[in-house]
């Protein structure tokens, strides 16, 4: 099939996506993929259809018992890239869940019958993949996402020109202490639930339909569970502070750490999970 995928690929590119012969009046696409095992990329002809305005592909291997290398390679790594034969662009690949793989098979058989039969040749669930444009016009629940972390940053720098202050001595150190504390409180309580919010709403979202999140969603967990014990220090350190005993110095420093921590978590997140979030729920 590899020498067969090749003429193909060359005529399909030559011909600017107009193929003839067996694939004459198709809908064909190119489907390039980091390869699972070797990282390389590997480029597979697909048929697609438009179903509900989604681009959806197959994974039928033609009925075949085993899921066409290109499957397992979304998996490991969702991010691919479309060539249509007037356009190349990049896209990420999304696996429904079961109740809307169906309802999607069952119209893509009414469109495509052959895919029944493919179905029919083997014991495997024919998967169905969602491709979809990573365009920066697309906004959605990874944009609130992002805001969230703005606002987040913001109130962390006010925090910190706080403490700046207490540790200078300037003005009334009583009220600052006060206005500190509260809004210490403020902030952590804000973070705790958007922590939460992910943990228990978009996190699970997007491990149901980018298994090659996994890795990512792992990590960005157990950065909650390290912020989450920062953040408990950081207000033990502030709600027991008492002027003239307590060290500002070390208070500033503890939350310097908090921080940093706190910005390399946001970073690392909006660089992984923002486009697929806002793919999956779209504003």
């Amino acid at each position: 099939m590899t020498g067969f995928n090749d003429q193909v690929i060359e005529e399909f590119r030559r011909s600017k996506g107009k193929l003839g012969g067996m694939f004459e009046g198709g809908k064909l696409i190119l489907l390039t993929t980091t390869g699972a095992k070797t990282g390389e990329r590997r480029t597979n002809p697909l048929g697609y259809l438009e179903i509900d305005g989604k681009t959806v592909v197959v994974a039928s291997n033609m009925g075949a018992p085993a899921h066409p290398d290109w499957y397992h390679n979304i998996r490991r790594d969702h991010r691919v890239t479309i060539e249509t034969g007037t356009e190349t662009y990049e896209a990420i690949a999304a696996l429904p869940p079961a109740a809307e793989r169906d309802a999607l098979f069952a119209k893509i058989v009414a469109v495509e019958p052959g895919f029944a039969e493919y179905q029919a040749k083997t014991t495997r669930v024919l998967p169905v993949v969602l491709l979809y444009r990573v365009d920066d016009r697309v906004r959605g629940l990874g944009d609130f996402l992002a805001e969230v972390h703005d606002w987040l940053r913001e109130e962390l720098k006010t925090l910190r020109a706080g403490m700046d202050d207490i540790v200078a001595g300037r003005a009334d150190t009583l009220l600052m202490e006060k206005s500190l504390r509260a809004h210490c409180v403020s902030f952590c309580d804000a973070l705790t639930k958007h922590h939460a919010g992910e943990d228990m709403g978009a996190f699970p979202l997007l491990a149901q339909r980018f298994p090659a999140l996994a890795p990512v969603l792992t990590k960005l967990g157990e950065d909650h569970v390290v912020v989450a014990g920062l953040q408990k220090r950081i207000r033990e350190l502030v709600e027991g502070y008492v002027h003239g005993e307590s060290d500002p110095v070390r208070l500033r420093d503890e939350f310097d750490a908090l921080a940093g921590t706190l910005e390399a978590h946001f970073a690392h997140e909006e660089r992984t999970v923002v486009a697929a979030l806002n793919v999956t729920a779209p504003g």
